[in-house]
Formats: C-alpha cells, sequence, structure tokens
C-alpha cells in the first residue's frame, strides 16, 4: 500500500452560488496557485479577504478552494493531504499543491439525491498504523430506495483498496432527506455516527429502527457488548441514543471526552445536546419547535424522562459541522463552539461556561452556507460552503 505525501494547495474558480443545500453544482476551471506559508495544508489563497473586526479578534477569510460542489465533509491527514467529500458523489485529494483531475477510485455506488449523496470522511485515530479512511454515504436497492452506508477503506495512490462495509441502515426507503450524517471516533476508539429520522418523525423514538438515533460499534463495525440496549429483543444493539431528530454536528469534546451533537429541529427548535448512554432526547414528543407550515407537533417541550437540550436555536440556524476550539492560533476563541450554519449563511460562534451556552456571535454573515469546519493540525481553522469553497480563518 502506498501511503499519500506531503502536501499543500489551492485552487482558483469563480464562486458559484446556491439557493438550496439541495442544489447541484456545475464543475468549473481550475488552476493552481504556488505554494506559500500561512498553513500548512492550503497554498497561496485563491482570494485574500479584507480584515474583519469579529467581536474578539482581527481576521481574514482566505478562500482556499473554490469551483467545487457542496463540500459535505474534510478530513485532514497526519502527512498534510486532505479530503474533501462533494456531495454529489466524488471523493477529491490533493497532491503537490494541485487537486488531482480524477476523483479518487474505488468508491461504491452513491445515492445522489436530496439531502443524500456522499457525507462524511474522517480517518481513525491510528490512521498512521492503519490507513483506514472512513466514509458515510446514501446508497439506494434496484427498487430506488435509499439508505445509510458507512464504509472504511485504504487508500493506494489515487483509489480505494481494502473496501469493508461496516453498517448498512434496513429497510431502504423511499425518503429522500434527513440521513444525518457524521461520523467521531471517541478516546476508547468507539466509532459514533448518526442517521436522521429520514423524514418519518416517529421513527426517532422506536428502537427497533435505526432512524434518529445516534449508533456506537467497534472501529471494525462490531456492536459493543455494553452498548445500553444490547439484548433487548425490542432494539436494535447498534443504537447508543435516540429521540434525535437530524444530527448533522458532531464533536468529541477535547476536555470531558463525551459525544457532543446539534441536530436540526423542525420550523425552529435546533438543539445542541451531549449524547449519554441509552437516553431519549425527546423528538418529536417534546420539541422547541413547529412544522414547516405553521401548525403545532406538540405542546410539549420538556416531559420526565426525557432529555432537555444545552441549548436550543429558534428561530432555526440550521446547524451544520462543528468544532471545539483549541488552537492557540486563536487564544480568545479557545473553548468556543464554531458552527456552520445553513439558512442564515453565516459561521456561528457559541461561548462555553460548562455545558451552557453563555454568548453567541453571527460571524461572516453572509458568507454563504458552511456546511463543514474543521480545525487542521496546523491550527488553522477551516470551513467549508455549499457554494464549493473552503475557507481559512487567518488571525492578524
Amino acid at each position: 500500500m502506498k501511503y499519500l505525501r506531503t502536501i499543500t494547495f489551492s485552487l482558483t474558480i469563480a464562486l458559484l452560488s446556491v439557493a438550496c443545500a439541495d442544489a447541484n453544482h456545475a464543475e468549473n476551471e481550475r488552476s493552481i496557485a504556488p505554494m506559500a506559508e500561512p498553513g500548512h495544508y492550503f497554498a497561496v489563497p485563491v482570494n485574500a479577504g479584507q480584515l474583519i473586526q469579529t467581536e474578539e479578534i482581527s481576521v481574514r477569510l482566505d478562500e482556499v478552494v473554490s469551483g467545487l460542489g457542496i463540500i459535505w465533509g474534510m478530513a485532514f491527514l497526519p502527512d498534510g493531504s486532505v479530503l474533501l467529500t462533494e456531495r454529489q458523489g466524488s471523493l477529491r485529494i490533493v497532491r503537490n499543491g494541485q487537486l488531482q483531475e480524477e476523483p479518487i477510485t474505488g468508491l461504491p455506488d452513491i445515492y445522489a439525491v436530496g439531502q443524500g449523496g456522499l457525507l462524511d470522511v474522517t480517518i481513525h485515530p491510528n490512521f498512521e498504523e492503519n490507513g483506514w479512511v472512513y466514509l458515510s454515504y446514501s446508497a439506494r436497492t434496484p427498487e430506488g430506495l435509499g439508505y445509510v452506508e458507512i464504509m472504511r477503506a485504504r487508500l493506494d495512490g489515487n483509489q480505494l483498496i481494502d473496501r469493508e462495509i461496516l453498517f448498512q441502515e434496513s429497510p431502504a426507503l423511499s425518503a429522500r432527506h434527513h440521513f444525518g450524517n457524521r461520523i467521531v471516533f471517541d478516546n476508547d476508539g468507539y466509532m459514533f455516527f448518526t442517521i436522521g429520522d429520514r423524514g418519518v418523525m416517529q421513527k426517532a423514538q422506536q428502537l427497533d429502527n435505526y432512524g434518529g438515533k445516534v449508533f456506537r460499534l467497534h472501529d471494525d463495525g462490531r456492536i459493543p457488548s455494553d452498548n445500553p440496549f444490547v439484548g433487548r429483543e425490542d432494539a436494535l444493539d447498534e443504537i447508543f441514543t435516540y429521540g434525535n431528530r437530524n444530527p448533522q454536528g458532531m464533536i468529541l469534546h477535547p476536555e470531558t471526552g463525551e459525544i457532543w451533537t446539534h441536530e436540526h429541529g423542525p420550523r425552529g427548535g435546533d438543539e445542541l445536546n451531549v449524547m449519554r448512554a441509552g437516553l431519549n432526547y425527546g423528538w418529536p414528543e417534546i420539541t422547541y419547535g413547529i412544522n414547516y407550515n405553521g401548525t403545532i407537533i406538540t405542546e410539549e417541550t420538556e416531559r420526565e424522562g426525557m432529555e432537555q437540550p444545552l441549548h436550543q436555536w429558534t428561530p432555526s440556524i440550521a446547524p451544520s459541522g462543528m468544532v471545539y476550539v483549541t488552537s492557540e492560533r486563536y487564544p480568545a476563541w479557545q473553548g468556543n463552539l464554531l458552527i456552520g450554519t445553513l439558512a442564515p449563511q453565516y459561521l456561528h460562534r457559541a461561548v462555553l461556561d460548562g455545558e451552557r451556552v453563555i454568548h453567541e456571535e453571527e460571524m461572516f454573515k453572509p458568507i454563504g452556507r458552511v456546511r463543514d469546519v474543521r480545525q487542521a493540525p496546523d491550527g488553522f481553522i477551516y470551513f467549508s460552503t455549499d457554494n464549493g469553497s473552503v475557507f481559512r480563518i487567518l488571525p492578524e
């Protein structure tokens, strides 16, 4: 097996605009800028932004990638490489300052429809030893029904090899939305991932199906014997939590070691939560949101035996992607959450006091629908947009 070499990169291309999360994006021309500081992973930006004064620090937004489709996930490899998932079904890689003209081969068939497609990408905590890359995506049956899969594979040059399907949602459904889906490893090497309610809200309360849940597996797909519902005839062994509407942000909290998520509410009621084994997060029995047409889902916002969110957003911010800032490059933001937003099109900063959000800031509005947010090993924070761009936040 060949491993990827150290790279930096950027792309020059006209920025596309999109009106909704399900828009398709056309490919445009690209050119490569020369390698330069700052930033180990990206070269001279396509567009260097003007100085922006946020509440705490002055920054510039360097657009370091543009012209792709919806960049749903990003993975920064230890050797300096970067993997990007395009929701329409392409896995992209950059080497030696160049986006490879051909996408990575060896992907399974991707069902890129509605909110589905090629979604998250992450690497194994021991990637340097084992080379495992993990991908989540929607697939379909011959009859055209959709389901979520989790796969791992190794990179060999420009192809994926040693493919293993670790999880497959069943049964497949006709719904084309609420797939979730983020993947995170915890400090013990367990793999967590999310699936939304798939548009059938009551599934989130039913333990005999995969909709509206967070799941926990070993890194090879085996089910941990201490999962909270193992052995129950009325429940699926993979389930870790339930009552989750559509989680599209998930992180490992670097101080507590717990898994945090945020999830889309309906119209209002987006939530920030800590995932704890076996707990019920309430959807749709309790919610702070209403139906998109203005009708009431439930009058209840709390109920015994169901968890309250750490924080909820009404009106909705439509959260996607999230990072807990630890980088010394942003001392004023350390311990904050940065969250992408889709509807209002900005980067959201949430200041924490333990498990309470005590202050919030809307930054860079309207930058576009922010899909993913990552802190790279070089210490810089990068976020991707549905316009097909990646931005680096460069503190002054």
